[in-house]
């Protein structure tokens, strides 16, 4: 009887091409209709590449292909071909709406079934689109020895990757565009973030529908940070009561940051834990935890909120201006976080120099960029209401202009409604300051700097005693702002012009604890310390004032010309008899 023979298996060395669309679970949850139907479009002009440099579509794989080519130049000049034209496609589509492939090559030997081809070939190749940027190609070393002095490219060495389920580790190259490496990571929307379901850790079930409600407010609630782009709801809780990757969820998403938390109800207790993570690397950049007494579960849900919401704002501007000091070639919105940073840093002339620096770069690239643009008008207001600087008039003069044309191209931008309140507040427009306070509250609830300059106000309009009450509400929408020392001198002020220098005292002190690089609060301390008699103190105070801002005299003061309330005027000459008592230079 003759022996049956084995069937041998059919391989190949072949160029495999994998790729797929980044964020593509993102974009389907911004528009799915309209999402299926443009990448339809985009592969009728992709295919025709694929065929005209002699490729073969081996399968799809709902968003991704699999490509076949007999020759590794072929596949790459196709690859390169299909960013081109998705670039040029890409070329009028906002950023968050834009359709980038990210593309893998490899080539090696595969397994033949049929029309298919399998085996650690094709998985290699899926791997690096995986480690691909959105608009990228990355490509193997054995790909890369196939095209070395026949394709005039560049590409960068990553080094050795240890893949997914790939036994060994492989050494990969990514493209390199016009003349610099791009990065490997997911190309997100700067200040990007998913806000995922919170976990009810409760006893009930039933209680699902306060944690439910806590991440549908916040979600909303970030959506209002400037620049901010947010994960909207329902996409978010097609994640809720799975087992999460925050490294997978970010390039699904596309973003950089992720919220997660969870809600625990015992009696009439209440504990709310929340973590900010990096995407990219899984690091924990924040966390906090909440215990409240219940007594009205929506008013406390809104506490909650309100303070993560004007938390978070912090922190999340805070990390994009990590990111942003790394990046090579920074963006306009690089530059823009950048300058924020030095915002929140210290009210001083050096501060607020770094920062208008880094928002004129900003709108250098960009002349749009509404947050530059209210970045701007923010340092003129700081650098006039601290004089620091002889013509207070002309910086609220360019603050006020900045507002306007921002508030041109976004009329319902809360914060730029802020700023321009505190302008005209100090321009002796007190009814329209107070009008755009609350205009900007319309918009955004949690915007604690508004209340805060509710509280400037009344202190200017002479009624120190009404200070208190606004500032405070500041405080507990947001206990833990980069602006709580400004706060803290305003009720400084108010409690001077009511001649209890005592407390003025405890809150210039408690600002300056806060942050220590807030010039004007140490002049305003030494009057007050001068008025009780401190005169030691005040000049010691008085010292630290100048080294942050050498060209302040009590003359600024005395000329400053912000209003005409009776009660405002005769504290403002009250402060300036102090300050010359404390040694504040005349000017």
């Amino acid at each position: 009887m003759e022996q049956e023979q084995p069937v041998r298996v059919g391989r190949r060395l072949a160029a495999i091409v994998a790729a797929d669309v980044a964020g593509y679970s993102r974009l389907m949850g911004l528009d799915e209709v309209g999402t299926a139907r443009t990448l339809r479009e985009h592969r009728k002009v992709t295919d025709a590449l694929v065929a005209k440099h002699g490729g073969r579509l081996v399968k799809t794989t709902g968003d991704g292909v699999l490509l076949e080519f007999p020759s590794v130049v072929d596949a790459v000049e196709c690859a390169i071909a299909v960013q081109a034209v998705m670039a040029e496609r890409n070329g009028g589509v906002p950023e968050d709406r834009r359709m980038l492939f990210r593309i893998g090559i490899n080539l090696g030997d595969v397994l033949i079934e049929g029309d298919d081809i399998l085996g650690d070939g094709v998985n290699i190749a899926a791997r690096l689109e995986g480690i691909a940027e959105p608009g990228g190609i990355c490509i193997s070393s054995s790909a890369y020895d196939q095209i070395l002095g026949k394709l005039a490219l560049e590409f960068v060495d990553l080094g050795e990757q240890n893949l997914k389920n790939i036994s060994r580790p492989v050494r990969a190259y990514g493209l390199v565009h016009e003349g610099r490496a791009r990065a490997t990571g997911p190309l997100a929307p700067p200040l990007s973030i998913v806000v995922l379901p919170f976990v009810n850790m409760s006893d009930n079930p039933g209680q699902d529908y306060f944690s439910d409600g806590v991440t549908e407010s916040l979600t909303t609630d970030l959506s209002r940070i400037g620049g901010a782009f947010v994960i909207a709801r329902n996409t978010a809780f097609t994640f809720k009561g799975k087992a999460v990757d925050v490294r997978k969820i970010g390039r699904e998403l596309s973003v950089r940051y992720v919220l997660e938390g969870s809600v625990q109800r015992r009696d009439n207790r209440l504990r709310v834990n929340v973590q900010l993570i990096e995407a990219e690397t899984a690091k924990h950049l924040w966390a906090e935890r909440f215990d409240k007494t219940i007594a009205d579960l929506f008013d406390v849900q809104d506490e909650i909120v309100s303070t993560l919401a004007n938390v978070l704002n912090g922190e999340l501007i805070a990390a994009e201006a990590r990111r942003a000091e790394r990046a090579p070639s920074p963006t306009s919105m690089d530059l823009y976080f950048q300058g924020q940073d030095w915002c929140t840093k210290g009210f001083t002339p050096e501060c607020m120099s770094q920062a208008r620096a880094l928002f004129e770069r900003s709108l250098a690239l960009d002349p749009g960029n509404v947050e530059a643009t209210v970045g701007i008008a923010t340092v003129d207001m700081i650098a006039a209401t601290n004089f620091m600087t002889y013509d207070s008039q002309s910086r609220f003069a360019t603050a006020e202009a900045a507002c306007l044309r921002a508030l041109a191209l976004a009329p319902k931008h809360a914060y730029a409604h802020g700023v321009l309140a505190y302008v005209l507040t100090c321009t002796k427009r007190l009814a329209q300051g107070i009008s755009e306070c609350e205009r900007s509250l319309v918009l955004d609830r949690n915007l604690a700097k508004a209340h805060a300059a509710l509280g400037l106000a009344k202190y200017l309009d002479g009624r120190g005693a009404e200070t208190e009450v606004h500032v405070k509400e500041a405080f507990r929408i947001s206990p833990r702002d980069n602006q709580a020392s400004l706060w803290m001198h305003y009720l400084g002020m108010a409690k001077a012009q009511l001649t209890l220098y005592e407390e003025a005292v405890l809150w210039f002190r408690r600002g300056l604890e806060a942050n220590r690089n807030h010039a004007l609060t140490n002049f305003h301390l030494a009057a007050s310390l001068a008025r009780l008699g401190e005169l030691e103190q005040a000049r010691a105070a008085v010292r630290a004032g100048l080294a942050l801002n050498p060209s302040f005299t009590a003359r600024a003061i005395r000329d400053s010309n912000w209003s005409d309330a009776p009660a405002y005027v005769a504290g403002r000459e009250r402060l300036v008899e102090a300050m010359l008592m404390a040694g504040v230079p005349e000017g």
